[in-house]
């Protein structure tokens, strides 16, 4: 896949609720996630595409979502790409409400996503 192809795959797979899906399809296998903060207690780092995994079980299990847009990516030369999410819901444990904004970017190599970065 190309870069394209990878970035309109990873927004279509959000905007269906098929993230989780496309992590075989997108991810390389040895894959990074780096969140802006440690607000989870997990460390900022996950590594592995099965640690990703987990880290999106994680969230369904922590937070009810009661709305959520994706915007369309935007590229950046051969190797990346920004996608803007917004979400609002519950924290389940807590009842509090969020209204959260962030953005993604991607590093794609070899026709898989290497890394990605979250900003928010």
């Amino acid at each position: 896949m190309n870069l394209k192809e990878i970035a309109d795959e990873l927004v279509a797979g959000c905007r269906e609720n098929r993230a989780k899906e496309n992590l075989d399809k997108l991810y390389a296998a040895d894959a990074v996630s780096v969140e802006a903060a440690d607000a989870m207690g997990m460390g900022r780092e996950t590594h592995g595409r099965d640690a990703i995994r987990g880290k999106h079980e994680w969230w369904e299990g922590a937070h009810e979502v009661s709305g959520a847009s994706v915007s369309d990516p935007f590229p950046h030369g051969d190797d990346r790409f920004a996608v803007i999410f917004e979400v609002q819901g519950k924290v389940k444990e807590s009842g509090e409400s969020f209204d959260m904004r962030e953005v993604g970017v991607y590093h794609v190599a070899e026709g898989k996503i290497v890394r990605e970065e979250f900003f928010y």
